[in-house]
């Protein structure tokens, strides 16, 4: 499972207008773990800060703020904003994939007739998982031959987010009538699947127990939003969330998976962890209309990554995947002839990757960053960091 930031993050993401800087933090550090952790792999980040709770739980406050408005238009404005940044994604990706030699009616995994074209509609409106190759290529190639199911392979997150979306005003319904026990019934439910007492099998299984996992998390932010959070006493909200997170570390601690602590293979831990850390973080949450001084100079980098955050998310896989071919290019510098100089760059080639996929990443947001703009009903940017309105804010005072 892979880690992912939020899709449809409200209004255009700026120093003030109304926004709570405070959740942008939280929402660029989670876009930028998540990055780390593809390009690393290290277990202990899903630990140290749980991106995919944090995010939920931030679209869910946003999901609850904005049905004040009729439900139908809101889901419309949600799929809107989602929709035609995937759509350039996923004509890209399945150009490559087309190119590279997959013939999707011929894989197994996807057969042919209407079932294979609904698992190929998926790319376009992903209300499940899309089809792709687990091989394609050599592994001696340009791009190692699973670069394919690494590009695709973060398209789930949009499926939970679909899925989260549609079901939000039901959700939100439920949580007024009975907050507690709907907060609850996710972990249960994620608990319930975790034990074997129930088994639900295929791509059907991985939405319920991505919807189970994370559903405690988004149903969070419709408290936060609405000030259910706020009214728990502090001492008791973080005391019993510090149980729950205990309790998933115990559970983590006897299921471990194929990378040890990593709680992404542990569904129970990473829906008690990831819980009980939303709980803490959005009960010592400030309201910042502006970053405290020691941040501001971070100010324009989190504008412009709350503003492309699909964007970043969409396309980081597959720039770490092509920062690769850019380094292996320095082997054949005149200066690498020496095994000590070749020795030194192998090594240092994580590094030297971290280094590599910002620029890249930089260039996406230029190259296909403004389809969010559009997608929006906004004017396309190019670089919307904000610059600008902080320039006149300045200038004002």
């Amino acid at each position: 499972m892979t880690q992912a930031p939020p899709v449809g993050t409200g209004r255009a993401t700026g120093t003030g207008g109304g926004r709570d800087r405070y959740l942008d933090l939280l929402r660029s550090l989670a876009l930028l773990r998540v990055v780390v952790y593809h390009l690393f792999g290290w277990p202990w980040l899903t630990v140290l800060f749980p991106s995919m709770g944090v995010m939920f739980a931030l679209a869910g406050s946003l999901m609850a703020r904005s049905l004040n408005r009729p439900p139908g238009s809101v889901i419309r404005s949600r799929l809107r904003r989602l929709l035609p940044p995937l759509w350039l994604f996923s004509t890209v990706l399945l150009t490559m994939m087309f190119t590279a030699g997959w013939h999707p009616f011929k894989d197994p995994d996807v057969r042919g007739g209407w079932t294979g074209w609904c698992r190929l509609a998926t790319y376009a409106v992903p209300i499940g998982a899309p089809p792709y190759p687990e091989h394609l290529g050599s592994a001696s190639g340009l791009l190692d031959d699973t670069w394919a199911e690494q590009a695709a392979g973060p398209l789930w997150y949009l499926r939970a987010y679909l899925w989260f979306v549609v079901l939000s005003p039901l959700l939100l319904w439920a949580f007024r009538r009975w907050p507690l026990p709907t907060t609850l019934a996710p972990l249960a439910l994620t608990a319930v699947l975790a034990t074997g007492s129930l088994r639900i099998s295929g791509e059907t299984g991985n939405a319920v127990t991505d919807f189970a996992v994370y559903g405690g998390c988004w149903i969070l932010g419709f408290a936060h939003q609405e000030g259910t959070l706020a009214r728990v006493p502090r001492y008791a909200a973080v005391s019993l969330s510090c149980l729950v997170m205990a309790a998933g570390l115990w559970w983590a601690s006897g299921h471990q998976g194929p990378d040890g602590w990593d709680l992404n293979d542990i569904p129970l831990a990473q829906a008690c962890w990831s819980f009980g850390a939303v709980v803490v973080l959005l009960q010592y949450a400030p309201s910042w209309r502006e970053l405290p001084r020691g941040l501001r100079r971070w100010d324009r980098l989190i504008t412009l990554s709350n503003n492309r955050a699909v964007t970043i998310y969409l396309w980081h896989n597959m720039l770490i995947m092509a920062t690769v071919p850019i380094i292996d290019e320095a082997y054949n510098l005149p200066f690498m002839n020496s095994d000590r100089a070749a020795s030194l760059l192998d090594s240092t080639y994580g590094f030297w990757m971290f280094v590599v996929v910002w620029p890249l990443i930089a260039v996406a947001v230029v190259a296909f960053g403004w389809v969010e703009d559009v997608a929006a009903g906004r004017r396309a940017r190019l670089w919307p960091s904000g610059a600008r309105r902080g320039r006149a804010r300045r200038r004002a005072r």
